[in-house]
């Protein structure tokens, strides 16, 4: 049982690492270099190549049924979710085999009307906030105590 942190640009980093630290669960936190590593034991700093998808690559090639994986990179994510593992976003949401489809179409919808209109505003979503923040930390403690119950 581990956790697999898509590290970079992941606001939620340290609030992983605390659920993490709680249930004595390794974390592996996946970049391509520049983070700070945890002086924590139980987390891992796992430096990649640069290059498009490299972390990605190596967080999918890794993780299992018993694996929480944190990503806001949906195609990780539907590769992380047909291995098995309990996927979330910074924001908690979880990542599902019942709406994985819809997220993919979307994305892709997306990024054909941004290239469709170069020069329109780009938006760039709404601010990350507290709200988010506890979000997420109820969804990775649930993440942590339903793959804990699948191994037992």
């Amino acid at each position: 049982m581990s956790v697999y942190i898509d590290a970079d640009a992941c606001p939620v980093k340290a609030e992983a690492e605390k659920v993490a630290t709680r249930h004595g669960v390794t974390m592996y936190v996946v970049s391509n270099g520049g983070l700070r590593p945890s002086q924590n034991p139980l987390v891992e700093n796992i430096i990649v190549d640069a290059g498009p998808d490299v972390a990605d690559m190596w967080i999918a090639d890794r993780c299992g049924p018993s694996d929480v994986v944190v990503t806001g990179d949906i195609p990780l994510a539907a590769k992380c979710v047909e291995a098995g593992a309990e996927v979330l976003r910074h924001n908690g949401e979880r990542f599902t085999a019942a709406n994985i489809g819809q997220q993919l179409a979307m994305r892709d919808l997306m990024a054909d009307l941004r290239a469709a209109n170069p020069l329109g505003a780009g938006g760039g979503g709404k601010p990350f906030s507290k709200a988010d923040k506890s979000r997420f930390l109820d969804a990775m403690e649930r993440a942590l105590r339903s793959v804990k119950g699948r191994s037992e």
